[in-house]
């Protein structure tokens, strides 16, 4: 329980009549979850309009109405609090209601359109292994401690982000790693936190069917960097054009990294294979078990988080040594018949590209590289084309076939991929609609010493077909085909 003059702190508010009650029980936004003495709050979805269900929250038992715009009909006995902005409200109400968590640990957000995962990830294991007790906000999981918890969104929503950042105090965690995407910074999900730092990875073609443009999507990003306090520190990826961006109007302490360019954090590849790599990283050498420049970057952007919140450099690179790769991120294995199988979440034109580029740049060149991909329904329709012209490059034998269609036509996603691919390419590529039937295939296709990359859902195990999720594990599938073969 809360007490409401508490709740509001901060928040802009154009009115507020009084109600019956100063104690508030929770904050719900979804009108199905009111109980008594809950606080309702109105926000005007993509979707859905909150403020339709004002009424329906009233009869469930809330006692407090928070919208933007008031009711015809006020009910003397309700609290109704016309704000500025409810998404804004909601954030800043959830801070409040849980004491602002995020102010009493080390928080720090990571965004970009690759790399989120991986960052924040391996920064939690890094921090775990050194002896500080760490959580993890992901797409993959959330962490308290070593308490695992389901992920449902890559941001959470502001009343989910503030409780587990309390439940992270109450077990004595002192840090916290955060991906923010672009969805979560345009909702003002993570509004009213205390972030010690931020990461910028890169920006690539992603999302366009909620940003419209990729400017939009920039700026959106952006917002986050200019959010930060000047105690707050923001690290970028200066090899990407828009790192400079980010740093623009940020009052925070600017610092950066790259592998091409003068930064800070430098790094050099000295030797890669499908065991790891060995990095140069500011003059001192650390042998990393991920590969690629793509894990290269996102391994400089740990280390220059970890020295800016105070771990001495060779702890942090003894550490980094002994980091594996997150769940769904270039997992590879091989099979009992000599075939390189990897499971990858790439699912944009440029995270494809990448791990295709860093399966080239261990192979011997007499292996075939077979790839299974799609794209997901509902989404951005413009990167499907670009997916399939860069997969059918740089494979030398493409499967097209289902990823999550949604509400779309299986088939008409994958005739959108096919049309990036070139005349000289198509020889090369099959569709399949089935999933498992493609991973089957492209088995079969396999020999001894061939790299079989299958692409897009990485950590998943679903597949969402007309709102209906059945299970499905890429890396299960994999297992259970190649074991069929085997006998």
């Amino acid at each position: 329980m809360k007490k409401l003059k508490d709740i509001l702190k901060n928040v802009a508010i154009l009115s507020l009549s009084d109600g019956t009650s100063e104690w508030v029980k929770d904050i719900i936004f979804d009108s199905r979850k009111i109980s008594e003495g809950s606080l309702f709050v109105a926000q005007k979805g993509v979707s859905f309009d909150g403020h339709a269900f004002i009424e329906k929250a009233i009869e469930l038992g809330a006692v407090v109405i928070v919208c933007q715009e008031l009711p015809s009909v006020l009910k003397e006995e309700i609290a109704y609090v016309q704000v500025v902005d409810s998404d804004l409200a909601l954030a800043l109400m959830a801070s409040n209601y849980y004491d602002n968590p995020s102010s009493k640990l080390k928080l720090v957000g990571v965004t970009g359109t690759n790399g989120k995962t991986t960052v924040a990830t391996l920064l939690y294991d890094l921090f775990q292994k050194s002896g500080l007790k760490s959580g993890l906000l992901s797409t993959v999981k959330i962490k308290v401690g070593t308490n695992d918890f389901p992920a449902t969104h890559t941001t959470p929503d502001s009343v989910t982000i503030n409780s587990y950042l309390a439940k992270m105090l109450a077990e004595d965690v002192t840090h916290c790693f955060m991906e923010v995407s672009s969805h979560g910074i345009h909702q003002k999900r993570t509004e009213g936190l205390d972030f010690d730092g931020g990461v910028f990875t890169n920006l690539t073609h992603d999302h366009l069917d909620y940003h419209k443009t990729f400017a939009e999507y920039r700026d959106v990003k952006k917002l986050f960097f200019d959010s930060l306090s000047k105690e707050a520190f923001a690290l970028v990826n200066s090899d990407d054009k828009n790192g400079r961006i980010m740093l623009q109007n940020t009052k925070a302490k600017k610092v950066t990294y790259a592998l091409k360019t003068m930064a800070d954090y430098k790094a050099r590849i000295l030797e890669k294979g499908l065991s790891g790599m060995l990095l140069n990283i500011n003059s001192q050498e650390v042998w990393c078990r991920l590969i690629g420049d793509f894990n290269a970057y996102n391994l400089l952007a740990i280390f220059g988080v970890a020295e800016l919140l105070g771990m001495e450099s060779n702890e942090a690179l003894l550490l980094m040594s002994q980091l594996e790769s997150v769940n769904g991120r270039f997992e590879y294995k091989i099979s009992s018949e000599g075939i390189v199988t990897i499971v990858d979440y790439a699912h944009t034109p440029d995270a494809i590209k990448n791990v295709l580029e860093t399966i080239e740049g261990v192979r011997t060149g007499k292996e075939k590289v077979i790839t299974v991909m799609g794209c997901g329904g509902d989404r951005d329709k413009v990167k499907r084309s670009k997916m399939g012209q860069v997969a059918s490059t740089l494979s030398d034998q493409v499967i097209f076939t289902s990823d999550n269609p949604r509400f779309e036509d299986p088939q008409s996603i994958i005739d959108q991929i096919e049309s990036g691919v070139s005349k000289e390419h198509l020889k090369k590529t099959l569709s399949i609609l089935d999933r498992k039937q493609a991973i089957k295939t492209a088995c079969r296709m396999a020999e001894s010493g061939d790299i079989l990359l299958v692409a897009g859902k990485g950590h998943e195990t679903y597949q969402d077909t007309k709102g209906v999720k059945t299970h499905f594990d890429d890396k299960e599938v994999l297992e259970e085909v190649l074991k069929e073969l085997e006998k």
